[in-house]
Formats: C-alpha cells, sequence, structure tokens
C-alpha cells in the first residue's frame, strides 16, 4: 500500500475555511474506499493520513486506513490576527520537529500550504539520503500572495495610520509569499492546481509538472429545503417577508465585502426591500453593522451543517470576491438552490454552464453596477425563480462529487508513477 501524508497547516475547526473542509470532505471520500486491498488487487492501496494544526495533539479515526491528525503549532500566528480571530492561523516554523518524526512512515508527503509544515517536510527530504526517499507533491487552494498582502494593509494600518506604509508593506507581503510558495512547490515532482492558478505557475515551474485539482460538492448536504425559509427566521430572527441575500466568507477586503456593503446599501437606498445575511467574520464585521444597520444580520462563522440550512434558506448568493482559486461556496449556492451573483472573470463564473441563465455576472467592480443587478433579480420574481431553478440544475449535472475528484485527480498522482521530480532546496 502507499502511505500519504496530507500536510494542512491550517487550524482544524468546526467553522474552519475551505481548505480545510476540502481535506476534510477528501479524507470521508477516502474512508469509503477499500483502503486495505493491495493496489491492483481491487481496490486502491491507500492509507492516508491529513495532518492540520490544533490546541492539541489527537487523532481521529475515520476508517482502518483513513485519519485526521492535529498536532500542536511551533510558532504559531494566532496572535498576529484581528480581534475577531477571522483570519486563518498557521505555523511560521521552518521545522516542526514532532511532524519531522511522523513523515517518515509515508511514501507520498502531499503540501498544500506555505508554511511550517510544507517547509519541515522540504528540508527533512533534502536530509533523507536512504534509498527509500518520499514522493513529494502538491497542491494549491488559495491565492496565499493576495491574501497575504490584503491581510498585511490591515496590519499595518492598525500600527501605521499612513496609507503609504501600508500598501508598501502590503507588496512586500505579497511579493515576499509568491517567492516562498514557488521555493516550495519547485521541490514537488507534480503540483494540483485549480484552472485559475494554471497559467501564472505554468511560467514558473513547466506545463508538464502541473496536474488538475477540482472541488467537489456534497448533493445530500447542500439542496434546496422549501422549510429551510422559516427555520431560517425562527433561529435569527432574520426577516422572511423580503428577498435575502446570503455572503459566505471571511468579512474582509480580499472578498469584496465593502463592495457588497455598499451596494446592499444603494439598494434600500433605491427603494428595494432585501436584507443582508452573513455567514463568516473579519476586519470588516463592524463597518458593514454600520453601513446596513437593521438590514443585515451578522450570524458569524457556522459548520458546515448549519450553514447548509442558511443557504437553503436565501434566495440570493452574492460572491464580489476576486481571489478565490474555486470558491466552493458558490458551489454549494448553486445546489441549494440560489441565484448566484459574480464578478465577471472571477474563477468563480467556471461554476456556471450558462451565464445569465443559472447565475449572473456583474462587468465591473462598482456598487451601482452591483445593486443594478441585484434590482434586476428582486423586480422580476419570475426571472429569479428561474435563475434558481437554473442554478440547481447545473449543480446536479456538472458539479462532481468529492468521491469524484478524489478518484480522477489525486489518487493518479498520489499512486501513479512518479512525475518529473523537484530539488529540494536548503530553507
Amino acid at each position: 500500500m502507499s502511505s500519504v501524508a496530507v500536510l494542512v497547516e491550517l487550524v482544524r475547526s468546526g467553522t474552519a475555511g475551505g481548505h480545510v473542509k476540502c481535506w476534510e470532505r477528501f479524507a470521508e471520500s477516502a474512508a469509503r474506499l477499500p483502503g486495505t486491498a493491495p493496489h491492483g488487487a481491487g481496490g486502491p492501496g491507500l492509507d492516508l493520513t491529513v495532518y492540520f494544526l490544533g490546541d492539541r495533539e489527537r487523532a481521529e479515526t475515520l476508517a482502518p486506513h483513513v485519519r485526521l491528525v492535529t498536532l500542536e503549532p511551533v510558532l504559531s500566528t494566532a496572535a498576529l490576527t484581528s480581534a475577531d480571530g477571522a483570519e486563518d492561523a498557521t505555523d511560521l516554523t521552518p521545522y516542526h520537529p514532532g511532524l519531522a518524526a511522523l513523515l517518515p512512515r509515508h511514501d507520498v508527503w502531499h503540501l498544500t500550504h506555505s508554511f511550517g509544515y510544507a517547509a519541515t517536510a522540504v528540508r527533512l527530504a533534502r536530509r533523507t539520503r536512504t534509498a527509500r526517499r518520499p514522493r513529494i507533491v502538491g497542491s494549491v487552494h488559495t491565492d496565499v500572495p493576495a491574501l497575504a498582502a490584503v491581510y498585511a494593509r490591515y496590519l499595518a494600518r492598525r500600527r501605521m495610520p499612513a496609507g503609504l506604509l501600508a500598501d508598501r508593506a502590503a507588496r512586500w507581503a505579497e511579493s515576499g509569499m509568491r517567492h516562498r510558495r514557488d521555493r516550495l512547490l519547485r521541490c514537488c515532482e507534480q503540483v494540483l492546481v485549480p484552472p485559475a492558478a494554471r497559467a501564472e505557475l505554468a511560467r514558473t515551474l513547466g506545463a508538464d509538472r502541473l496536474r488538475p485539482l477540482r472541488r467537489g460538492i456534497d448533493h445530500d448536504r447542500f439542496r434546496p429545503d422549501p422549510a429551510a425559509r422559516a427555520r431560517l427566521a425562527r433561529a435569527y430572527g432574520v426577516p422572511a417577508d423580503r428577498p435575502l441575500l446570503l455572503f459566505a466568507g471571511r468579512l474582509d477586503a480580499s472578498k469584496g465585502v465593502p463592495l457588497l456593503a455598499e451596494s446592499v446599501r444603494l439598494l434600500r437606498e433605491r427603494g428595494r426591500r432585501a436584507h443582508l445575511v452573513t455567514a463568516g467574520a473579519g476586519a470588516e464585521t463592524d463597518a458593514v453593522r454600520r453601513c446596513l444597520g437593521p438590514d443585515v444580520t451578522l450570524l458569524g462563522p457556522l459548520p458546515q451543517e448549519r450553514l447548509a440550512h442558511v443557504y437553503a434558506g436565501c434566495d440570493l448568493f452574492v460572491f464580489p470576491s476576486r481571489t478565490e482559486t474555486a470558491g466552493n461556496v458558490v458551489a454549494e449556492a448553486m445546489a441549494s438552490g440560489l441565484a448566484v451573483v459574480l464578478p465577471e472573470g472571477a474563477t468563480t463564473t467556471r461554476w456556471l454552464a450558462a451565464p445569465g441563465r443559472d447565475g449572473v455576472v456583474v462587468p465591473r467592480d462598482d456598487p451601482r453596477d452591483w445593486a443594478d443587478a441585484l434590482c434586476a433579480l428582486i423586480d422580476r420574481p419570475r426571472r429569479l425563480d428561474a435563475v434558481r431553478r437554473h442554478a440547481a440544475a447545473t449543480a446536479r449535472r456538472t458539479h462532481p462529487s468529492w468521491d469524484r475528484v478524489l478518484a480522477e485527480d489525486l489518487l493518479p498522482v498520489w499512486l501513479g508513477p512518479p512525475g518529473r521530480g523537484g530539488t529540494p532546496r536548503p530553507m
């Protein structure tokens, strides 16, 4: 059997973001595989361990051949997060001794981020001189350089009000993070990437080293539910007598939240009775509350089970973000029967099969354009209903399950022949 270690240097919790949820779903899919059979003898021959960060060391067994392990960080970034703690905390250590002690038992080391776990794996591989050298592969899930720029700007403005200094900090953070990410990925023999990242990384790594990586959707969890609207009103006091707009994700500039808030304010200024519901937290939480007052319900971070009910109870999913590499929340909203409103040219529009029919794209990042797009749906209930039906149909017909993505995208890389090897370099 091939033993695979997936390294996710983010904190695992019930309200963790899409990167953590993605690997939880892949692990659940792997647990459904006949993993104890040797490869080529009726089973995939996979033994999988996914490593996360946590407040203590623990292991959760999903199947005899699949487990989720959390390790304590050595140099956590938790102290750098804002008061609401919406930013993802990671581990900045150049070497994690606990992980280093566990990695040699695995054949394949899969890097998914650019911090402590990845740095430890590359350092350890560079030192390995035995015949049983590990295979190192990687995947890209988030535009980490873009997020680093946003967070650096927020941090700089807390300490240095001058906008020029904040902009310089953002540019420095983005450039440094991109250099670090690329240096680690060059050590991988194959790198799984979403379509949005392929062109940039092909220039850095070479197209022959890249493999596709899609996101899946749990169609049993995310689906239309006519009773969800009433439950949403009872549970959270959300008004049930007007169109409900939903946003799910971090409430910060990386997701376009200032644009969203101003768009909804204009919508209300034009006399439309609409209410915004947000699931998540972030640096813009207070600004959204001040901007919209009673016209917004801020639910904070929610676990997947509760989030699924919130999706199904709303009418539109409004997501102005341009920093997504996949945007799984868009797929979840469509599967739940919401009309999605997205920026033209954003990677999230790849979830649409027929833009204009199963979702709406807005050509410019201007609050007036977004307010126009929302008015066009709210003022025409029959069109809104048609878009919602087409969105759900597209999700059922074209959005793959997590089982399918595991089988078609990940297993061939983990269990197939090695690709062109990267060269582990000193960190």
